[in-house]
């Protein structure tokens, strides 16, 4: 029966049996020549080799008949050969051993029936060993003409020799792109690595020929002309190092993107690009917990506020990749929702999305939606964030930040969610603005919720990211890109720094971990003076701070601080599993009825527009708070 049904399958694919007839041309001579081989091999060329050449036209009629319609069931007549790699040679040993062996049953029926009783068995092993290679060579040889082609042409300007940092699969993968597609016009030369093993090896016939160390060195006696940062875990000391080196001496450089930004991705030319400030800044990587974060999102619904946002939109896209039931994008802003829409689509075109129009402030539309979808995780991302906007928009600061978390809470609460993450800032800490006031009183609430509740609702604290909208870098790359000045409030202020992709992948190794009341806090490393960072951005533009573009100081704006902390200097705190995430040992600082009474009297100051009450109670219930007191500053200085 199943033989019955193997060959009425074949039937059904006649129309397209075998689209590539030299190749199957070229199998049924070597079908031939293995069979003969194998009896030469065997018997040697002699009488012997005369008396049973008759059984060795039986074993060409057998495998004749077996071994195209094997190898077309194998898919050895669908495949782009000049594209293989080793997947296809593994196909090639699994179509050529299953069709000998189909063989071997047919022959030892025929000897078993006497039809060819002197068969010598041991001719069997070497026709297998000899079809393999002549079906893989011949395979193969498809892959090295394409390869041998794929540099030929005509040449328009010479290609630029390239120095690749790092020879893993990365580095490999690289090269292999460059060598095959000669259009990019990129000849690779060398590899540095700093892997002792793989000194004088060579990848591709590309040698690794130093250490990182030797950059300098190989630059100048290779004459290089790019060198490519092939080491997408790369931190940024070794970027800044390449970086440093290669606009010294002149030379191009480029980079791939760090490993959190390649999450889901694939390796390629295509990725490379000009080396950014997140290449500077970034750390090494660590490892994913994947069972604990797979747990908490795999064929969960997801509802993510603020989806539209720079950290709302990277939750979308690392969140999809773990397969979600669903995935609701809820924001205020309808084209920014609708641009998250539009890539998620692309990217999971089979995830069932919903994107919602909604703000965190209507609480009768929040009880819709959660009741349509009945979310089962909540990363509430969505908030006002702008400190100097928000320190002449105080009411709006409580009514967004402080009663849309309330809102969000109390529905999350009443329709069973089982796990809500809140986003906070290291503002929230003793904090000197409004903004961070605000996200202080959110922390409290979602804490607050948790004790209630007892549900996995948890709060992830970490610092800037880099390249958000509206954040420090955009501004520097417009006044940049404009011909300067670039503005900067004080030489001496620093603050911490974290790419969005690597804060994100820490956010979900934190939601994972949580089981009520936590308080993650991400390690981000030291702070970062504004003004270096200012500096960097400009030399990565190719022009020199001070010489093509002025830096001018404009002083402290009201709300900011000098440094940033990322936990009050009574709080302690204890190691978790993640070597980047800390869990802070809370204090009952403001919680139950007490909160809820100053939360309420709060949003009630917020719409009669009592700013200096605000302020007030601000300052009196958040420790170490000393929001601004005075009136506040006019619109123009605040940017």
């Amino acid at each position: 029966m199943a033989m019955r049904h193997f060959f009425a399958s074949l039937l059904a694919k006649r129309k397209t049996f075998p689209r590539n007839r030299l190749l199957l041309l070229g199998d049924l001579f070597l079908i031939v020549v293995a069979a003969l081989g194998s009896f030469a091999l065997r018997l040697d060329l002699g009488p012997l080799f005369v008396y049973y050449l008759p059984q060795a036209y039986w074993l060409i009629g057998v495998a004749l008949i077996v071994k195209p319609l094997v190898y077309f069931a194998f898919g050895l007549y669908r495949r782009l050969w000049a594209y293989a790699s080793t997947q296809e040679l593994w196909l090639i040993v699994l179509a050529v051993s299953a069709a000998s062996m189909l063989v071997s049953v047919v022959v030892v029926i025929l000897r078993a029936l006497e039809i060819m009783p002197n068969f010598p068995r041991s001719t069997l092993p070497i026709d297998w060993l000899l079809s393999l290679v002549l079906a893989g060579g011949l395979r193969f040889s498809v892959r090295l003409l394409a390869d041998t082609r794929g540099g030929s042409g005509e040449r328009i300007e010479r290609s630029k020799r390239v120095l690749v940092v790092g020879a893993g699969d990365a580095g490999a993968l690289v090269v292999r792109e460059m060598q095959k597609n000669r259009q990019l016009n990129f000849t690779p030369v060398c590899f540095l690595d700093d892997d002792p093993g793989k000194q004088k090896q060579q990848i591709h016939g590309v040698p690794v020929v130093g250490k990182l160390d030797d950059l300098a060195r190989e630059v100048t006696s290779r004459q290089i002309d790019e060198v490519v940062i092939a080491i997408p875990s790369a931190p940024g000391r070794v970027v800044r190092k390449v970086a440093d080196l290669c606009r010294a001496r002149g030379v191009a450089f480029r980079t791939m993107p760090g490993l959190y930004e390649l999450i889901g991705g694939k390796v390629n030319v295509s990725h490379l690009r000009e080396v950014e400030i997140t290449d500077l800044l970034r750390r090494e990587t660590t490892q994913i917990n994947n069972a604990g974060v797979g747990a908490s999102l795999t064929g969960k619904r997801v509802l993510i506020t603020g989806a539209g946002g720079s950290i709302g939109k990277e939750l979308c896209r690392q969140v999809a990749r773990w397969g979600p039931g669903e995935l609701i994008l809820l924001g205020h802003g309808e084209n920014s929702i609708f641009e998250t829409l539009l890539e998620m689509e692309a990217n999971f075109p089979s995830m069932p999305l919903h994107a919602v129009i909604a703000d965190v402030r209507d609480l009768d539309r929040l009880n819709v939606v959660f009741e349509r979808h009945l979310p089962q995780v909540v990363f509430h991302t969505a908030a006002h964030k702008h400190v100097p906007l928000m320190e002449v928009n105080v009411e709006e600061a409580i009514l967004n930040n402080v009663l849309g978390t309330r809102n969000l809470v109390e529905v999350a609460v009443n329709f069973g969610t089982e796990r809500l993450v809140m986003i906070s800032t290291d503002k929230a800490i003793r904090p000197t603005s409004v903004y961070g006031a605000t996200k202080r009183l959110a922390e409290l609430q979602v804490l607050d919720a948790a004790n209630r509740s007892g549900r996995a609702f948890s709060v992830v604290r970490f610092g800037n990211v880099l390249g958000s909208r509206g954040s420090v870098i955009p501004i520097f790359k417009q006044q940049i890109a404009s011909g300067g000045p670039v503005t900067i409030t004080h030489p001496d202020m620093e603050r911490y720094f974290m790419t969005i992709p690597e804060a994100v992948h820490l956010v979900l190794q934190a939601s994972a971990m949580g089981q009520g009341g936590e308080v993650f806090v991400l390690n981000m490393g030291e702070q970062v003076r504004i003004l270096d960072l200012a500096e960097d951005l400009i030399r990565l533009s190719g022009l020199e701070p001070g010489r093509d573009i002025e830096i001018i100081f404009t002083g402290i704006r009201p709300g900011e601080k000098m440094r940033e902390e990322l936990w009050d200097q009574w709080a302690s705190y204890r190691p978790t599993a993640h070597p980047d995430i800390v869990l802070l040992d809370q204090e009952d600082i403001l919680g139950g009825l007490p909160l809820r009474r100053t939360i309420n009297d709060l949003i009630h100051l917020a719409r009669e527009g009592d700013q200096e009450a605000i302020v007030r109670i601000l300052d009196e219930f958040i420790p170490g708070a000393a929001v601004r007191s005075t009136p506040p500053p006019d619109l123009t200085s605040i940017v």
